[in-house]
């Protein structure tokens, strides 16, 4: 299929839909497709004799079993120690960049250690320095790319928190275990992309605050889970927002305000699945397995594809950053309309950051060993066909 002019046919602009009757595999970096399973759920709650959460009251005693059910399985699903509170709250993850230091800095002058390893971590700190004192230890090159971690020594002791992203979405750098600090800050950590996909060592780790928008692992948009160590709450700052305070929504059990019901359900469903196929080890042997798949294809295709993260300790499980050819325009065009073609979808998705060079495969637990195998199988067409012309 010839390419239609500029940047006009629907795989370059981003499209997600395929042509019609084509098996859909979507690699989006979120929001992204749930596992088929947790779709029939979601969608049995519309055939259910009981009112769907969609609209029932937040207050009502048959919500207030789903919400408990929730706040249950995730403790189990994660094994979240009974210290802490789980929260569902508004705002994403942009509103936990904000929400952090509101509630662990009450005076606005504070230190807080930022370990800067990507976009995201480096747009928290952004956000945080309205309100509180930032000590930056960031990995950033002086061209503005991240491809490796900033040292976790020699932190300053004085930090109220050491804030850091254990999956970089946008540079394809994960941590695939937390670090265990020389001093006593308790971690925050944005799990945004990476939460129920590997153990969680809450205690040994001195996790403070964990969150998580759930639209790429545990949901859909629209509601993040918060977990935070009961020993944090009580001292927000006095300019912090009803909503984002975790001291407020933990006092009212997570009815503050109304809850998101619906998207609350979904967790449920989810995290029901999760615990069925194995739990959360059962969910880090697939992210292994899949992105070893790809990665292997990648390292193997001597030089056709790249990506910019050669430490295979801390490459990312998620979000597989790309090249085609070197990033050359026209062979990228052409993998992108094949691809689409084939029901291949989400490998480039418009983000506030732009068209890069390099496309993304996302991995999130939605997405089997066999869609996998599907990418795979595909990348591996298109390397042959292109070395026998």
């Amino acid at each position: 299929m010839s390419l239609q002019p500029a940047d006009t046919h629907p795989a370059l602009l981003g499209s997600l839909l395929p042509p019609s009757g084509v098996p859909l595999l979507n690699f989006s970096p979120g929001p992204t497709s749930l596992a088929a399973e947790v779709q029939a759920g979601i969608k049995a709650l519309f055939d259910a004799q009981r009112m769907c959460s969609m609209y029932l009251s937040h207050r009502s005693p048959e919500f207030l079993d789903i919400l408990t059910n929730t706040v249950q399985r995730c403790r189990m699903a994660m094994d979240i120690p009974q210290q802490y509170e789980i929260l569902f709250m508004h705002g994403g993850g942009h509103g936990q960049f904000a929400a952090v230091p509101l509630n662990l800095c009450p005076h606005g002058d504070e230190k807080a250690t930022y370990l800067v390893n990507g976009t995201w971590s480096k747009r928290a700190l952004s956000e945080a320095s309205k309100y509180c004192r930032p000590i930056v230890v960031s990995s950033e090159s002086v061209a503005g790319t991240f491809t490796h971690n900033p040292s976790f020594e020699n932190l300053d002791p004085e930090s109220k928190y050491v804030y850091l992203c254990s999956n970089e979405t946008v540079n394809g750098i994960e941590l695939h275990h937390l670090p265990k600090l020389s001093i006593k800050a308790p971690l925050v950590i944005d799990a945004s992309s990476d939460f129920s996909t590997k153990p969680i060592d809450w205690v040994g780790c001195n996790v403070g605050v964990l969150y998580a928008c759930a639209s790429k692992n545990i949901g859909h948009p629209g509601v993040t889970l918060c977990v935070i160590r009961r020993d944090l709450l009580g001292t927000p700052s006095k300019l912090c927002p009803g909503v984002l305070c975790y001291t407020t929504n933990a006092r009212e059990g997570n009815l503050w305000n109304t809850i998101a019901t619906f998207n609350v359900e979904v967790v449920n469903i989810y995290m029901q699945w999760m615990i069925a196929q194995g739990g959360v080890h059962e969910m880090e042997r697939r992210s292994i397995a899949k992105s070893a798949m790809l990665y292997d294809l990648i390292d193997k295709s001597e030089g056709f594809y790249s990506t910019p993260i050669s430490d295979p300790s801390i490459r990312s499980r998620m979000n597989i950053p790309f090249d085609v050819a070197g990033g050359d325009e026209e062979t990228t065009r052409n993998f992108l309309v094949q691809a689409w073609e084939r029901g291949i979808v989400g490998l480039r998705t418009l983000t506030p950051f732009g068209v890069g060079k390099y496309l993304r495969a996302s991995l999130y637990n939605g997405v089997s060993v066999q869609q996998t195998e599907g990418l795979v199988a595909f990348m591996a067409d298109f390397l042959k066909t292109y070395r026998t012309q």
